[in-house]
C-alpha cells in the first residue's frame, strides 16, 4: 500500500502562483483574493497528518497572504478601482440600478466610497439601465398590449422598478419613454457612450 501523498509546502511563492492563476481566470478585489488564498491555506491544512508539526508553516502562510496581495496591487495586477469600474459598467448595462450596483460591489469587497465613485451620478445612465430592465420585463414601451386597468398596471410596473432600486422619478421616466427613444438610450449605454441627461433632453 502506497503511503499517503504529503501535500507540498505552502509558502509565499506557492500563494503567489495560486493568486496569479486565479487572476488569469477571474477578476477579483483585494478582499476576494484574500479569501481565495485563505481557502487554499485551509485546504493545505486539512491534508496534514500532524497539525502540531505544521503549525509554524501554517502561521507563516497566513501571514504571507497580505504580502502577496499587496505585491500584486503594487504591480498593477490587482486593483479594486479597476474591478469596481469594470463591474459597475457591466451591471449597469445589464439593467441594474445604481443602488443595486453599489450593493453588489460592496458584497465583493469593494469599499463603499469606491463603489459610489464607480457608479457615479449619471442620470442618463440610470435611466438607460431602468429601460434595460423594462425591456426584459416587458414594461412601459415594451408592453405586449394596453392593459384594461392602466392605473393598476402602471403601479405594478413602478413597483418592479422600485424593487430593483430605481427611484420614483427614474421609474416614471422609463415607463413614459417612447419606444424609439428607449432603444436609442439602451444602444448608447451598451456602446459605452454616455446617454444624455433626461432633463436636458426634455429642454431641447
Amino acid at each position: 500500500m502506497r503511503p499517503a501523498r504529503t501535500p507540498p509546502p505552502i509558502d509565499a511563492a506557492a500563494l503567489n502562483d495560486a493568486a496569479l492563476a486565479y487572476l488569469a481566470r477571474y477578476a477579483a478585489t483585494e478582499a476576494g483574493l484574500r479569501r481565495v488564498l485563505q481557502r487554499r491555506v485551509d485546504r493545505w491544512t486539512s491534508g496534514q497528518s500532524d497539525p502540531e508539526a505544521t503549525a509554524p508553516a501554517l502561521e507563516a502562510a497566513r501571514q504571507a497572504i497580505d504580502g502577496v496581495v499587496a505585491n500584486l496591487v503594487r504591480l498593477g495586477a490587482l486593483s479594486d478601482v479597476g474591478f469596481a469600474e469594470t463591474r459597475a459598467r457591466s451591471l449597469t448595462r445589464a439593467g441594474r440600478s445604481r443602488r443595486a450596483v453599489q450593493a453588489a460591489l460592496v458584497a465583493k469587497g469593494v469599499a463603499p466610497d469606491l463603489a459610489r465613485d464607480a457608479t457615479g451620478d449619471n442620470a442618463g445612465a440610470e435611466l438607460a439601465a431602468a429601460l434595460v430592465l423594462a425591456r426584459k420585463r416587458r414594461l412601459g414601451p415594451w408592453r405586449a398590449a394596453e392593459p384594461e386597468d392602466m392605473r393598476a398596471a402602471r403601479q405594478r410596473e413602478l413597483g418592479v422598478l422600485a424593487r430593483a432600486g430605481f427611484d420614483r422619478d427614474t421609474a416614471e421616466r422609463a415607463l413614459d419613454t417612447e419606444r424609439e427613444e428607449a432603444d436609442r438610450r439602451i444602444h448608447a449605454l451598451r456602446a459605452g457612450q454616455a446617454p444624455p441627461d433626461p432633463s436636458e433632453a426634455e429642454d431641447m
